[in-house]
């Protein structure tokens, strides 16, 4: 297997939205501060597709939650990081195509197949909704794509009662086996429009191409926003 490891980094783009989460550990930055920041470590994780052709780890992730700036009561920040990797053993040769964009059917996970497999990775958001099996297959509102913004700006997603959206940070073409990772640091996401709890949870998606597609997907721990 030979091995193509690629490294990407985005810096400040980022992401506020999220509520009534499973637990996890929560400090301040301020103590006592009404409008302070809250620090939330998230765990790692793993997993391997059935026929262990494809191993996606997740390392570092952590949030960072703020209270939107816009002080409506519907709006929140987050900046997210942490670091996504693919273990591919096994895919046909790819030859990257035109980029047609996810299909936003359910569970699409804002992955695409475009003439090669691909790792993609991001968040699964969503307004008055805690974020299970059940809300990631269904009440799909749209998707936004952190690459289709200036590098160093924020993305701003508008959600409503029960609506859940997708948003990519990062994604890497697989044209052979190998290994493959992505990175990103303090990505930046506003989230409006929610009047009430919010809440979030990290995706990876491995889709390989050809007469055996698979789809392989790695979900982190839901976490509130808010």
């Amino acid at each position: 297997m030979s091995e193509n490891r690629t490294h990407g980094v985005r810096t400040a783009a980022r992401f506020a939205g999220i509520g009534a989460a499973a637990a996890v550990a929560i400090g301040l930055f301020s103590t006592g501060a009404a409008n302070a920041d809250t620090f939330v470590p998230l765990p790692d994780g793993q997993k391997v597709n059935p026929a262990g052709t494809v191993t996606i780890t997740r390392t570092g992730e952590h949030a960072i939650v703020s209270p939107s700036l816009a002080a409506n009561g519907a709006g929140r920040v987050v900046w997210v990081s942490g670091a996504a990797s693919a273990v591919v053993t096994d895919t046909p040769d790819g030859t990257v195509g035109p980029w047609n964009g996810p299909t936003n059917s359910p569970g699409s996970n804002n992955s695409s197949t475009h003439g090669s497999s691909i790792l993609s990775t991001g968040y699964i958001v969503g307004c008055q909704i805690s974020i299970g099996e059940d809300a990631i297959s269904a009440g799909i509102s749209g998707s936004v794509n952190l690459d289709s913004a200036s590098l160093g700006g924020s993305i701003g997603v508008n959600l409503g009662p029960g609506q859940v959206a997708f948003v990519q940070i990062d994604s890497k073409d697989v044209t052979k086996a190998g290994t493959y990772s992505v990175e990103y640091r303090d990505a930046e996401m506003q989230i409006q429009g929610c009047a009430g709890y919010a809440q979030a949870r990290a995706y990876t998606t491995v889709e390989i191409i050809g007469n055996d597609y698979s789809k392989t997907t790695l979900y982190g721990q839901p976490f509130s926003i808010g």
